[in-house]
C-alpha cells in the first residue's frame, strides 16, 4: 500500500495546507473581508465542515495568515540583511534579492495585510512591530560597515520606506527598467560605487541580461 496516498476521507478534508494557501490567495485577491469559510469551501470544492479539522473558526485562519507573513515576509527580509557580503553595495544587493523574488518577499502580501491594517487595531500593531524589526536589521546592516549611528539608521530608513512606497502604490515596473536604477540606487544608500562584479552576479541570480553597451 502506497502510504503516502490520501484515503477518500482525507482527500475530501483537503489539507491544512490547502486552506491556509486558499485564504492567502483570496487575502491577495480580495482583501480579508472575502476571507471566509464558505467561500473558501467553495473554491477548494470541499464541505464547509473540513474545515474544522484543521482550524477551530475563522479567526484561527486570519491569526495563521499573518503568522505566514511574517514568517515569509519578515523573516526573509532580516536574514537577507544579515547574509553574508564583502561590502555594503553586497549586503544591499541581497536585501533587493527580497524586492525581486515574491518567494522571498511577497509585495502582493504586504499590500493586503497593510490594507487589512486599517480595519484591524491587531493587525495595525503587528504592522508596527513588523517594520521597527525589518529598519533595525536594514540599521544593523550599516552598522556591519562602520556607518555612523545617525547615517545607517536613516540609510536604512531610506531604503525600507521607498521599497514600501514602491508597494502602497501598486508601482509596477519592467525588470530591465527596475535593474537600470539599481547602480544609482547603490549610490544613493551607500554613497560608494558599486563594484561591476557584484552587480553582475545579482543580475544572474536574479535572470537578468543587461544590455550590451
Amino acid at each position: 500500500m502506497n502510504m503516502t496516498s490520501k484515503t477518500p476521507e482525507l482527500a475530501a478534508r483537503g489539507s491544512l495546507e490547502s486552506w491556509l494557501n486558499a485564504a492567502y490567495e483570496t487575502l491577495k485577491e480580495s482583501g480579508v473581508d472575502a476571507v471566509r469559510v464558505l467561500p473558501l469551501a467553495k473554491k477548494l470544492n470541499l464541505a464547509r465542515t473540513s474545515f474544522y479539522w484543521y482550524f477551530e473558526d475563522r479567526e484561527a485562519l486570519l491569526a495563521a495568515l499573518i503568522e505566514q507573513w511574517k514568517r515569509k515576509n519578515t523573516s526573509n527580509l532580516v536574514s537577507h540583511s544579515q547574509a553574508y557580503a564583502a561590502s555594503i553595495s553586497e549586503a544591499i544587493l541581497n536585501v533587493f534579492d527580497c524586492w525581486l523574488n515574491s518567494e522571498l518577499f511577497d509585495s502582493q502580501f504586504e499590500f493586503a495585510m497593510r490594507s487589512w491594517a486599517l480595519q484591524s487595531e491587531q493587525v495595525a500593531a503587528e504592522i508596527v512591530e513588523a517594520d521597527a524589526l525589518r529598519m533595525e536589521a536594514l540599521k544593523q546592516m550599516f552598522d556591519r560597515f562602520g556607518f555612523s549611528e545617525d547615517a545607517a539608521a536613516t540609510r536604512a530608513r531610506s531604503i525600507y520606506l521607498a521599497q514600501i512606497g514602491y508597494i502602497s502604490m501598486k508601482t509596477y515596473e519592467p525588470l530591465a527598467l527596475r535593474m537600470r536604477f539599481i547602480p544609482e540606487y547603490l549610490r544613493i544608500f551607500t554613497g560608494v560605487e558599486p563594484e561591476a562584479h557584484e552587480l553582475e552576479r545579482f543580475y544572474q541570480r536574479n535572470g537578468f541580461v543587461p544590455p550590451a553597451n
